[in-house]
């Protein structure tokens, strides 16, 4: 059985949450040093402690740094593979996505790589799709030229909500999402709001002042970190 695609209800197509299986998405940052895309895709992977695989090229982990694992349940093993090309990175995000024993694979690539184009990524959602694996693609200084990503996302980090008792200190952190372009779904624009007590990720709807109401799909999601 494919897991549920939980943003599905967001868009607007149907009201009841559809199953469907696990597939390539593309993320894309501004600045491209932003973690917020690792925070979303985090909070996208299902419930399990099966080992996620984590390759970065090098100038991602020069300028981005490696991702910060102190968050992350203890139970949840992370493999992370240090590779030098893009090439090196899809090569291995394929080759993870061989082993049904991953829970979630993710790639971070740096700017637009020859090596990166619409076949290496029609590649990578065929292997998602009959593993039934979570695949994230993390983008960073990329321009969204053509892709096989099913979902591709433009993630920023916003200011944080106020803090509830102090008004120096930060609140909780907020991400904008722009889902602009999807075969499954309907595009569209949300603020998501992390609460850290129900480890949760809360999705507000951009264009008015309104959380989603239940009846339009509002979602809770439970996020990994």
């Amino acid at each position: 059985m494919g897991s549920l695609r939980v943003f599905k209800t967001l868009t607007g197509q149907g009201k009841q949450p559809v199953t469907m299986p696990h597939t390539l998405s593309e993320a894309f940052l501004s600045p491209p040093t932003d973690a917020s895309a690792v925070g979303f895709a985090l909070s996208q992977l299902p419930p399990t402690n099966a080992p996620i695989l984590w390759a970065q090229d090098r100038l991602s982990r020069k300028e981005a740094g490696r991702p910060a694992l102190a968050g992350m349940p203890a139970d949840r093993p992370i493999i992370m593979v240090d590779l030098s090309r893009a090439a090196d990175v899809l090569w291995a995000m394929e080759d993870g996505l061989r082993c049904h024993a991953l829970g979630a694979v993710i790639g971070e690539v740096w700017g637009d790589p020859p090596s990166l184009d619409f076949t290496a990524t029609k590649r990578l959602a065929m292997r998602a799709e009959a593993a039934d694996v979570s695949c994230w693609l993390i983008r960073r200084a990329a321009s969204p030229d053509l892709s096989a990503a099913r979902d591709r996302w433009r993630i920023a980090s916003l200011p944080s909500t106020p803090h509830p008792y102090d008004p120096q200190a930060p609140g909780a952190p907020r991400w904008s999402l722009d889902l602009f372009r999807s075969r499954r779904s309907k595009p569209g624009q949300w603020v998501a709001t992390y609460d850290g007590a129900a480890d949760r990720v809360h999705l507000v709807a951009s264009n008015g002042d309104r959380a989603v109401e239940p009846r339009d799909g509002a979602v809770w999601e439970r996020a990994t970190g």
